[in-house]
Formats: C-alpha cells, structure tokens, sequence
C-alpha cells in the first residue's frame, strides 16, 4: 500500500511540475517569434465562396471589435494594410455550377498571396480577416512561397468544424469555402491549386485538421486516401484539447520553418460563436478554443494566422467579432497572468 501512495505522490509531483513547466513557459513567452517586427492585418471582404451573405463584413465586424488596438495593447506594432479587391456577388458570373464564381476567387486569392509574401519579406507576421474560407488559399500559397523560396517547408494546423477537402467532383453545393484545403494540398482545380505555379503548398505529413464535426462522403475518401490526420471532436473529447494541440504542433511544426493557422470561427461551438454562415453543434468550447491558440503561441512557431468565417448579419452585437479578436490575441501571446 505504502509503495502505491509513493507512485501516486510522485505522479502528482511529476503533474505539478509540468504544469508548472508550461504555465511559465506561458508567462515568458514574448509576443512575437523573434524574426517579426510587427503585425500585418489584411481584409479579404468576400462571400463569393459560401451560399449565405454576411462574411463578407466580416473583417469589417473584426476591425470594430477593436482588432488593432487589441494587439497594439500586447506591446506589437500593427499595420492595417486594407482591403483585397474583391468582385461584388452583384457584377460576378457565377461560370460552373459545381466551382461557383472559381475565377472571382481564384483572382482575389492570388492578390491576396502577394500581400501575404510581401508581408513575410518585410518582417512582418500577416493576419488575414475573412470573408469566406476559400479566401486563405491565397493566404496560404503565400507564406510557402516565401518559405519556398528559402528552401524550407511550413506546417498547417486548420482549425474547423468541416473538412473544406471537396473539390468540384465531390461537391454537392459548388461553394468553393468548401474546397480550399483540398486545393492548398494540391487537389482539385489548378486554377486554385497552383497559384505561383506549384503545388501542394503543404505536404500532407505537415498538415493536421482540428476540430471536425461535419465531413462529407467525398471528404472522408479523401482524407483515408491520402493519410491526413484528422482530430475529430469526439477524439478531443476523449483526449482533451491539450493533447490534441500537442500533436497537431509536433505534426505541423517538426521538419519545417513554422506553422500557418487557419481558423474557421466555427471551430467554436455556436453557442459562442453565433455569428457564422454553417454552424455545428458539439464544438470547441471558448476555453477550449483559446487554449489550442496559446499552445500554439507558446511554441513561438507561428508564421500567419486566418480567421475566417465571421458573419455580422447572423451573430448578437458582434460578440462573434469579439470573440475573433480575442482568439487572434490568444494565438500571439496574451496570458492572463
């Protein structure tokens, strides 16, 4: 009896110390990894990739919930660099109904890459604000074109309730923000897949998808196909979100220059984030949410962040917005004590 309490002791001992371990590694950790000067928000107004109005205000919503002096309040120089030009749902021509508006999108995206690689050649870290989720397939080709072209490779951990693994053969909608994984991996059309003329822009080995609730046939053949590790919700119900970001960061981040995060806010459970066009019950809780962002901040491997997937028409007094900027300041360091 006396040999069991003595294991038990020092498993508290040993839990206390790597709780302790990780709570100061928190408390330490600066801002920024050390290679950024400053913070480069960059709005992507466009719905064109979704069959509900409303995401494209949502970088407006985000820069109302006071987004910038957010992060300026951690100590980080921001530059709000605007808008991508995106075409109103208005003037577009809708083309294929099983890839929607794929010219459109696949203009704004390579905009939208440019800026995100000039971002990195200025020492700056680039925060994309959607609109929809087929927005970071630019965001993405950016940073791996930049890191691309310093030889290394980057990690992608993409936090959200759907795969986005469709392409146009698997689709039953035809709404590109149901396709952008898919492309950033190198599936689906070119005319998405191969901005800056390569593909994939992540080796699936580097990639992991976090917080699955709704995956569609097509998605699932994919994903076995392929080898993409997917942590659905019900493993981090079993697991814990902790050990979930854990894995998700050594698979992201080991063999490459850093991470890309792109977060769909309906990773969130509803409850907390109304505000989004295709929302699913049984998501991440708002600790949950913030607690897979300040691991990552913890790692000092970020390389950029998306939020996409706020939509103002469908939330209460943009406490989804509210919630954006919360989470985008969780991913770059804030801690409570």
């Amino acid at each position: 009896m006396s040999i069991l309490r003595n294991i038990q002791e020092q498993q508290q001992r040993d839990n206390q110390s790597e709780l302790f371990r990780e709570i100061t590694a928190r408390r330490l950790a600066q801002p920024l990894p050390s290679r950024y000067h400053a913070i480069h928000l960059i709005g992507v107004p466009m719905d064109l990739g979704a069959n509900r109005r409303g995401v494209d205000m949502g970088p407006s919503a985000l820069r109302i919930a006071g987004l910038q002096q957010a992060i300026e309040a951690l100590n980080i120089t921001v530059e709000d660099r605007g808008n991508i030009p995106t075409e109103l749902l208005e003037l577009a021509q809708e083309g294929d109904p099983k890839q929607r508006f794929l010219h459109e999108i696949a203009r704004a995206a390579r905009g939208l890459a440019k800026e995100v690689k000039y971002a990195h050649e200025h020492n700056a870290l680039p925060i994309t604000l959607g609109g929809d989720h087929s927005v970071v397939i630019g965001s993405i080709a950016g940073t791996s074109a930049f890191y691309r072209s310093k030889g290394e490779a980057i990690g992608l951990i993409w936090l959200d309730a759907h795969g986005d693994l469709n392409t146009s053969e698997t689709t039953s909608s035809g709404n590109i923000h149901g396709m952008p994984l898919a492309a950033t991996l190198g599936y689906g059309n070119p005319t998405l897949s191969h901005i800056f003329d390569y593909a994939p822009k992540v080796s699936v080995q580097h990639c992991a998808l976090v917080g699955t609730r709704d995956l569609d046939p097509g998605e699932k053949d994919l994903i076995r196909s392929i080898g993409l590790r997917v942590f659905p919700m019900s493993e981090i119900d079993v697991r814990g979100m902790s050990a979930v970001i854990d894995e998700a960061i050594e698979i992201a981040a080991s063999g490459t220059a850093g991470i890309h995060v792109s977060m769909d806010i309906d990773f969130v459970d509803p409850s907390e984030a109304a505000g989004v066009g295709t929302p699913a019950r049984g998501g991440a809780t708002y600790r949950e949410s913030h607690l897979a962002l300040e691991k990552i901040a913890t790692t000092r491997r970020l390389l950029a962040l998306d939020i996409v997937e706020v939509n103002p028409v469908l939330d209460v007094r943009n406490r989804t917005a509210e919630l954006g900027v919360e989470l985008i300041c969780s991913a770059l360091g804030k801690v409570i004590l």
